[in-house]
């Protein structure tokens, strides 16, 4: 099995909250999708959480395995 990229686990951390490698990776991807910068403590806003889903989720589900893979 291989590991994934330090950028795939950043998307499936602004996707799912749930971190998959490094925090700043996520925090880094969070300011690229809001073109801001974003404060540690703004990561705990539902509603600001919501959005980089929404905003992430076409790159989230380019990562996702393949259903015959």
């Amino acid at each position: 099995m291989s590991k994934l990229t330090r950028d795939q686990a950043a998307i499936i951390g602004v996707y799912t909250g749930i971190s998959a490698g490094p925090f700043a990776d996520v925090q880094k991807l969070a300011e690229d999708l809001l073109e801001r910068p974003v404060f540690t403590h703004e990561l705990a806003n539902q509603d600001l959480c919501e959005k980089l889903k929404e905003l992430v989720k076409p790159q989230f589900i380019q990562i996702c395995a393949e259903k015959n893979t």
